[in-house]
């Protein structure tokens, strides 16, 4: 099972990461927060590396300059 829990971890990342370019979200804990919020029950151990918060936080603020 860890192949599957592999895919639905990048599936979260990756649904993360286009939240993070909304520009509705000033960090990744505000993203980790919406991933919650929209049922993904995986959201902190995705997001549970330095490398994945660091990503979001450049695409919040990126998004943010953008608006």
């Amino acid at each position: 099972m860890i192949h599957g829990d592999d895919r639905s971890l990048q599936a979260a990342r990756a649904r993360a990461y286009m939240l993070a370019e909304t520009g509705h979200y000033d960090n990744s804990h505000a993203v980790q927060d919406a991933l919650i919020a929209e049922g993904w029950s995986n959201a902190g151990r995705a997001l549970d590396s330095d490398y994945a918060r660091k990503a979001i936080a450049e695409r919040c603020q990126a998004a943010t300059r953008a608006h």
